[in-house]
């Protein structure tokens, strides 16, 4: 009785030790690296010109933000000016580029590259990558100024907590998101980042080529079911229910799961493929661009995904999204004491399903690819979300060589 202990401490207890644990293990892969770094004579492949630091370094941690950098990468070598890409993807396409002004390189993926960008010397970082300085990816004492650009045009409060708290700046879609980061910033006693709104380098590109793509004539309709993921996304939530709701509509049906379903749910992601095959009626859509899926599709349904205002602000079309509760424990969203703006918005882009729906689905999809009640709604979240349209690469990297200069001048 005397060494009883309640469920509550047990579980606190529980991960404090396991934090203990995790801590110590980074501690040593960092001391590790630092012991390399001192046996090699203190040698970094991250020099400049001057044999000092890079002037500009762009991190993707993932092949599928290509989309987000390309743009970026465009505009800096259309104005020569020399910019080091590392990525975590080996087969990321931007090693397939031929720029002059841009060297793409493979860093490794996992701890090697952040044990690269933990010794890194550089004046500007640019990276869409979450959690700096939280876990394995330090913040290097030889790179002068980091700076985040979203890869969605939502609130900024998906990411899991501490996301960019130790960015010293952060891009912004909208003026919007400016509120949310000043808020965070208070609550947890953080000096001011800088902000500045540059939109979205990714949907501008999209929106060119959206704007040229011939429109589909065709009598078969296509519906895309494209959920998050995580145990509050669609597939993780009804899994074959909605599935073979879907099916049952006699409809063209693709599935594009979210990449990361791969790596935290394999086993249900396995299962619902093997359960349903591709055939000509039904197909599974992993295409790293998600361009041509959006553009074929006629309806779109999901969750929470950020995919939501890629369909509905660029292709300007239907929505359905699933009612699904997202549990916010995990993400800096939990801080915030008020609704999220996504799920504010979206009844103005769309029909909400609810799972005694399902067996209704297909007359559901028939009026929404008859009634254009949601054009207005769709306009007015683009005006609030999306700024600075067709700019953003030409004004994101104004700010980077901006912020170099005043480094420089320093």
């Amino acid at each position: 009785m005397l060494l009883y202990i309640d469920p509550g401490t047990g579980s606190m207890l529980f991960t404090i030790i396991i934090g203990i644990i995790s801590a110590s293990v980074f501690f040593l892969r960092t001391l590790l690296v630092k012991i390399r770094f001192a046996i090699t004579g203190g040698k970094s492949k991250d020099k400049g010109k001057d044999g000092k630091k890079l002037d500009y370094v762009i991190f993707s941690d993932s092949k599928r933000y290509w989309n987000v950098f390309k743009p970026i990468c465009d505009e800096f070598e259309k104005r020569k000016i020399d910019v080091s890409y590392y990525t975590a993807s080996a087969d990321d396409p931007a090693l397939d580029e031929k720029y002059e002004h841009v060297k793409c390189e493979f860093i490794g993926e996992g701890n090697r590259a952040y044990a690269r960008l933990n010794m890194m010397k550089a004046k500007v970082c640019l990276s869409t990558t979450p959690g700096l300085d939280v876990l394995q990816w330090k913040r290097s004492k030889d790179v002068d100024y980091y700076v985040h650009i979203y890869h969605a045009v939502d609130e900024g409060l998906g990411y899991r907590m501490f996301g960019v708290d130790f960015y010293d700046a952060v891009l912004l879609t909208g003026e919007f998101q400016e509120a949310n980061i000043r808020k965070l910033e208070e609550l947890r006693h953080l000096p001011a980042k800088d902000t500045a709104v540059t939109g979205s380098t990714y949907m501008d590109a999209l929106k060119v080529k959206a704007d040229n793509v011939k429109k589909s004539t065709g009598d078969e309709k296509l519906i895309l079911l494209a959920p998050s993921w995580g145990p509050s996304s669609i597939l993780n939530r009804y899994g074959d229910k909605i599935i073979e709701a879907l099916i049952a509509t006699g409809y063209k049906i693709a599935v594009r799961p979210h990449p990361q379903m791969a790596i935290s749910d394999p086993e249900l992601l396995n299962s619902l493929k093997e359960k349903y095959p591709d055939n000509e009626k039904f197909s599974w859509n992993a295409d790293n661009d998600n361009f041509d899926i959006l553009s074929k599709s006629d309806v779109m349904i999901t969750d929470f995904s950020g995919i939501i205002f890629d369909y509905c602000l660029v292709f300007d079309k239907p929505l359905i999204y699933a009612d699904t509760s997202m549990d916010l424990a995990p993400y800096d969203a939990a801080w915030i004491d008020e609704p999220l703006w996504r799920f504010e918005v979206l009844p103005k882009l769309g029909v909400k399903l609810e799972e005694d729906q399902f067996p209704e689905i297909k007359n559901i999809i028939d009026q929404l690819m008859t009634n254009d009640k949601y054009r207005l709604g769709r306009a007015e979240v683009k005006e609030e979300a999306w700024q600075k349209i067709g700019q953003s690469a030409e004004l994101t990297v104004d700010y980077l060589v901006k912020k170099h200069t005043e480094i420089e001048e320093k």
